[in-house]
């Protein structure tokens, strides 16, 4: 059986093939149900939501703002309009509150398609991580951005951002949007694995940053259990975040998945046979027992 196979399988035969899927069908939904809003006004006439993931109004009442994006336009030395400046507030505290790389896993069109190009690597045999590109690197791409803004004037980032250019290629056909879209998926294939959404991309970055102090968060309460199957680690987009919950009670870490980079997809949850994975608070340890000692290489 191969190992592509393997994963997730003893969830299955214990959980039953949906309660082992429940998350990234839940994820699906909600990606899928979000670019649906998004287009149903230009392709069908029904303008539910104007605009895109940067800048919209839902039923011409709601604004919401990209708070990202908001940062570099004040980089550029423009001022927003205050329905904007609100709208991005609302957002950023959304993602506080569920965790700020919940956008990645639970929003950005982008993660479909970084993990159809995981599903190819698995299925072309592709072993290892790729290229040597530091997770840090996200970080520095971020920096640049906000250089690039102030320095230029302009959203020059979102001129290239593939989640911008991914819903510009829906609404209007071939073009340089799928060049850039191509380029990510062939990337994650062929050169790292997780590579844009785990090493480069800057919105990733951001609400990493947002995460940092969330109140959500992924939870090894049940560690005890956990029979080192490894499919928690196979399926993670950042499988540097589970150790510590997982493996640091003899360090005296508390089982709460504490680092920024936590996407909080539940597939670990998903995959895991044993149940040993929640949802819970930040706070919450053990069986309900407070947390133990927070260590600094949980919270990257």
């Amino acid at each position: 059986m191969s190992e592509a196979k393997r994963i997730g399988a003893e969830a299955i035969a214990s959980k039953g093939w949906l309660a082992a899927h429940r998350f990234l069908l839940a994820r699906r939904a909600t990606q899928l149900g979000i670019l649906a809003l998004f287009l149903l006004g230009p392709l069908a006439g029904l303008w539910i939501v104007k605009g895109n993931l940067a800048y919209s109004l839902t039923l011409n009442m709601l604004h919401l703002a990209d708070p990202y994006v908001l940062l570099q336009s004040l980089l550029t030395g423009h001022v927003p309009e205050k329905a904007a400046i609100i709208g991005g507030l609302i957002v950023l505290g959304f993602y506080f509150l569920v965790g700020g790389r919940a956008y990645c896993s639970w929003v950005c069109p982008v993660n479909m398609v970084t993990d159809a190009a995981k599903w190819l690597r698995d299925r072309l045999g592709i072993r290892g991580p790729g290229a040597n590109v530091s997770r840090g690197t996200r970080y520095w791409v971020l920096a640049l951005t906000l250089v690039m803004a102030a320095g230029t004037g302009s959203l020059a980032w979102e001129m290239v951002n593939p989640v911008s250019m991914l819903q510009r290629g829906l609404i209007f056909g071939i073009g340089a949007a799928w060049v850039i879209v191509g380029a990510v998926f062939l990337f994650d294939v062929f050169v790292s694995r997780h590579g844009w959404c785990g090493h480069v991309c800057p919105v990733g970055a951001f609400y990493g940053l947002v995460n940092k102090w969330s109140p959500l968060k992924v939870n090894a309460g049940r560690r005890a259990q956990c029979n080192d199957c490894m499919d928690c680690y196979a399926v993670c987009p950042e499988p540097q975040v589970i150790k510590p919950a997982l493996k640091g009670e003899k360090q005296g870490l508390g089982p709460v998945i504490l680092a920024s980079a936590c996407t909080n997809c539940g597939r670990c949850i998903d995959v895991c046979s044993k149940d040993v994975f929640s949802f819970g608070g930040r706070f919450a340890g053990a069986s309900g027992a407070p947390a133990g000692r927070i260590g600094t290489s949980q919270v990257k």
